[in-house]
């Protein structure tokens, strides 16, 4: 894969223009985007640049972020709360974002969803309101293994980071969860999935496939 030097800033340009530009291939009126990235990555930062770029340009705009949908902790704990599997396959409730996010912004759907459904810190509902999605407007959901799961993003970036990267940037007490992250690769590949790549090793210094490869 060519790769070409890009700034943050230039990076979260071309994303909200591609998003501006793109349709929902479902038909519907809510194109939907995907910033996935590991926690060591700033994919919630790149989420909202883009974002606050598409406002000022006069889109309206709905981000969500994944670990607002984790499941209770007795489900994320039953096997213990360092277990790099259940948090591969079970720390996110999927479910909840098919009913809460994607499907209300399906073809034909209501554009009533949730920006989250549970608090980690206190192990509860959050209670949150639901929003009801201009039509037009943009998803963009940012957060951790979001690829794999046949959500229906029109535009997907990867924010990638070689595996001694991904260790260094990575809490001491969070490497726990690197097998996860070398699960990710070998099972989905995100790079070779997604719509565009960036690579991120030095903070920096980042370099991206471009878009429309």
């Amino acid at each position: 894969m060519r790769l070409e030097p890009i700034s943050w800033e230039r990076l979260a340009g071309a994303l909200a223009r591609q998003a501006d530009a793109i349709k929902a291939a479902d038909g519907g009126p809510w194109p939907k985007v995907a910033i996935d990235g590991a926690p060591a990555t700033p994919a919630g930062e790149l989420a909202r640049s883009v974002a606050d770029i598409l406002r000022t340009g006069g889109r309206s705009v709905h981000v969500v972020s994944t670990q607002g949908f984790l499941r209770p902790a007795s489900l994320r704990y039953e096997y213990g709360k360092k277990d790099p599997d259940s948090y591969y396959d079970s720390w996110f409730d999927t479910g909840a974002l098919w009913r809460e996010v994607f499907g209300p912004l399906e073809a034909g759907g209501s554009g009533r969803v949730l920006s989250d459904l549970w608090d980690p810190a206190t192990d509860r509902a959050t209670r949150s309101p639901y929003h009801r999605l201009a039509e037009g407007a943009v998803l963009i959901v940012h957060g951790p293994l979001l690829l794999g799961h046949w959500f229906p993003f029109d535009l997907s970036a990867h924010i990638r980071l070689s595996p001694g990267a991904l260790q260094r940037r990575t809490d001491d007490d969070e490497h726990w969860m690197l097998p996860a992250f070398r699960r990710y690769e070998d099972e989905v590949d995100p790079a070779a999935s997604a719509d565009v790549v960036v690579r991120a090793d030095h903070p920096d210094h980042l370099a991206w496939s471009g878009l429309g490869r």
